[in-house]
């Protein structure tokens, strides 16, 4: 699986997450993951809550339409960004849609 794949409903994506990071943002791709710097800390689900929120503003999308099928512990995971209304720019040269 590449690191951006469509799907009938939207996007899946490979992220890689750096937690307690300086600011908030996506940064590029690294070893086929799109790697995601965050400025909450990996305590109590804050890093997973704050990711989502941060992509719902870059992808225009609900929070509800982010989806962390796989790695919710890690920071390697499996996102399901459903019905995205903007790419942003570092996943758009990845993947043209």
């Amino acid at each position: 699986m590449s690191a951006v794949t469509p799907v009938a409903d939207g996007l899946k994506i490979r992220i890689y997450t750096q937690p307690q990071a300086i600011r908030d943002q996506i940064i590029r791709l690294h070893d086929n993951e799109i790697k995601v710097s965050i400025t909450a800390a990996q305590v109590n689900g804050e890093a997973n809550a704050h990711l989502i929120k941060f992509l719902a503003k870059k992808f225009k999308v609900a929070k509800k339409n982010i989806i962390i099928e796989k790695g919710k512990m890690g920071r390697h995971k499996l996102l399901h960004i459903i019905y995205p209304r903007q790419i942003p720019n570092v996943i758009a040269e990845i993947y043209i849609i």
